[in-house]
């Protein structure tokens, strides 16, 4: 350590905030705007994006993240479909964690959809396998992620 370093932490004028280590962070979503969200979000961190099912499986395989976020409808016809959920939903991956625990099973998941019904399904899945799992819908998540990962 420098003299001056050493002088400006003893007048109290050093930045002594180191910030936090690095994350990583996986991504369902098919909203491109929520992709630069994300990724201006954790912009220090690791972040792998998704947006289908058979993808999300593919980069949750085969990496280790400490945080997953996942949303329900991934293509425009979910939005109003009499058919809430298929393969192609965000719920196929939740149902796919729970039956596979030795994939992520120390990741936080988070379920940030606007499908509320949606969102309860997965979560009430994905507890029932025993895995770390809240719903926080997208206008509340930016301060969700404020707690649990300051800057």
């Amino acid at each position: 350590m420098g003299i001056w370093r050493s002088l400006s932490i003893k007048l109290g004028f050093a930045d002594l905030h180191t910030g936090r280590a690095p994350i990583s962070v996986f991504l369902l979503d098919d909203d491109t705007r929520r992709h630069r969200w994300f990724k201006k979000r954790f912009v220090n961190d690791e972040i792998d994006i998704a947006d289908n099912v058979a993808d999300a499986r593919e980069y949750l395989s085969n990496h280790k993240y400490d945080a997953i976020f996942l949303d329900h409808d991934l293509i425009p016809e979910h939005y109003e479909s009499s058919e809430p959920d298929d393969e192609r939903t965000g719920i196929a991956i939740a149902f796919w964690m729970a039956e596979n625990n030795h994939i992520q099973p120390s990741a936080l998941i988070i379920v940030h959809t606007r499908n509320a019904d949606g969102a309860l399904r997965m979560v009430e899945k994905l507890r029932e396998a025993g895995r770390q799992v809240e719903y926080v819908p997208f206008p509340m998540l930016d301060q969700r992620i404020r707690n649990y990962w300051k800057d």
